[in-house]
């Protein structure tokens, strides 16, 4: 009896270790997390950029950088062709890019480029257009690529075949779409057995026998048997689906994808002989699934991050159970050449929340939503030093990309400092759920503390932030289900009062460090 209540006094004491050092266990792994700064969407000599990935590295390790994740064109390529014969008289259009120079010396220059720069993370990616679809006739000048600017960034990808085997039009052979052109193959294969045997007869025949088989096999080949892509440009709109099923495929390679600059005011212009036409294209965020994330910040005005639009839609449904996941924001430069369009290797920022600086890490951070996205004029920047959601004792501690539950009303806290001393004014919007609850001003360094009372109980929402004034900072969602506390009624009456109040009293302001 003695050595039972021994083992029970023993077992009590390892569940109240635990119960008191759980907590302290768990805020010390959040700790543990290390801001890292890199630039994402870089172009290199392999496309249309003006630096090797060599000297990109060197230049952003010289600005304080540690990754960079490098964007190449995988292939910039355009084809028209005559009917009937749309795949045999054509004419085709090329430019530099990684499918011109081969996916493998790419991938070795990137290599080449790690090992020169030891403390650099340098990650591969692509820039893909995976369709266009032709209207107009280039009799009468009015020949028009639809959709040719419609990009999606891919990250990660190590292998050359992968590169090789992406399904975007004009990509290489391949055979993995040959069942699409098997009726049209064994239709003229037929013609062309036909033909053989005529040619054995003499004079009218043999020449009937040599024609067809020569347009057998014209045609046959017009069927595009080794297409690169189940599309092509010549049955107009189709819609989600080349875009989804590019994505989709990218996951299937252990690839990362992300929507590029879906409001871009660029895309319609003149292209030599050609028009090239690319709406805005926001709705995509939306129509799609299973990609990554998307350009929360890049060259151009950006509206979808406005409390309640597009963004918020998606992490709504996201909350709801209807999607499998949320759609992160990241960051993009397109950078090109230092000056160009008036921005230099740094404006454009995305940092990354790791435990170790590795490759695996980043990679593991990009997937799971633990980055921030900012713009800036640099050398100036804007870091973001906590932002975080927890209960309110902060025992459960919740960061980008977290999914936690709290007992109680969130408490949200806001940490902003700044690279180099200013005056400027700054304003952080606090949003939840895509409403807008809260606004603070305030100069830099900044701190906000801040209790959510209004936020219902045992329903799941997120939080989100960001500031504006030193140049444009933009978070990442925090998911949170509240469920009900253990204090009394009037108490969270009391501290609502209290919080109305005080807001009230400051006027919004945030405390300042």
């Amino acid at each position: 009896m003695k050595a039972i209540m021994k083992s029970k006094r023993k077992l009590w004491s390892f569940v109240l270790i635990i119960f008191l050092l759980g907590p302290m266990v768990a805020l010390e792994a959040r700790a543990e997390y290390q801001q890292v700064a890199g630039l994402m969407d870089l172009r290199s000599t392999f496309s249309d950029g003006a630096y090797d990935v060599d000297t990109l590295a060197k230049m952003a390790r010289e600005r304080g950088f540690e990754v960079v994740v490098i964007n190449d064109h995988d292939l910039m390529a355009m084809e028209y062709g005559l009917p009937p014969l749309r795949n045999v008289l054509k004419k085709r259009e090329e430019r530099n890019s990684i499918s011109a120079s081969g996916a493998d010396q790419y991938l070795q220059a990137i290599q080449d480029a790690q090992k020169n720069n030891p403390g650099m993370i340098i990650i591969p990616g692509t820039e893909s257009s995976p369709f266009y679809y032709w209207t107009g006739s280039v009799f009468d000048g009015g020949l028009t690529a639809n959709n040719h600017e419609r990009r999606l960034l891919t990250v990660g990808m190590e292998n050359p075949k992968d590169y090789e085997g992406l399904p975007i039009l004009h990509n290489g052979f391949s055979k993995r779409y040959l069942s699409m052109a098997f009726t049209e193959l064994i239709l003229f294969g037929v013609a062309l057995i036909a033909g053989i045997a005529l040619i054995i007869w003499r004079g009218f025949y043999r020449i009937a026998g040599v024609a067809l088989a020569l347009l057998s096999l014209v045609f046959a080949w017009n069927s595009n048997p080794f297409r690169s892509s189940p599309y092509d440009p010549y049955h107009g709109d189709q819609g989600i689906s080349p875009y989804q099923y590019f994505i989709d495929d990218v996951s299937s390679r252990g690839g990362i994808t992300f929507w590029n600059y879906p409001e871009t005011k660029s895309g319609v212009k003149d292209l030599g002989p050609i028009k090239v036409k690319t709406e805005p294209y926001p709705w995509v965020l939306l129509d799609s699934k299973g990609y990554t994330g998307f350009a929360a910040l890049y060259g151009d005005t950006i509206t979808i991050t406005e409390p309640g639009n597009l963004w918020d839609r998606v992490l709504t449904e996201y909350c709801r159970g209807y999607r499998d996941r949320p759609a992160w924001g990241i960051a993009t430069a397109d950078y090109h050449k230092e000056g160009d369009a008036g921005e230099k290797l740094g404006n454009f920022q995305t940092i990354f929340l790791v435990k170790e600086k590795s490759r695996k890490a980043v990679l593991e951070a990009i997937k799971a939503g633990k980055m921030y996205a900012y713009r800036g004029n640099y050398p100036r920047s804007v870091r973001m030093d906590e932002f975080s959601v927890s209960d309110p004792a902060g025992e459960k501690k919740g960061l980008s990309g977290d999914d936690i539950v709290v007992k109680g009303r969130p408490r949200i806290k806001v940490a902003l400092s700044v690279s180099e001393e200013t005056d400027q004014p700054v304003r952080v919007r606090l949003v939840r759920s895509g409403q807008l609850i809260e606004t603070f001003d305030a100069k830099l360094p900044m701190t906000v503390d801040y209790e959510d009372v209004s936020a219902v109980i045992g329903e799941k929402h997120y939080y989100r932030m960001d500031m504006q004034g030193c140049g444009i900072l933009v978070s990442n969602p925090i998911f949170v289900k509240c469920e009900a506390s253990d204090e009394p009624a009037p108490q969270v009456q009391k501290k609502i009062k209290k919080a109305k109040y005080e807001r009230k009293k400051t006027g919004g302001y945030a405390k300042k460090i």
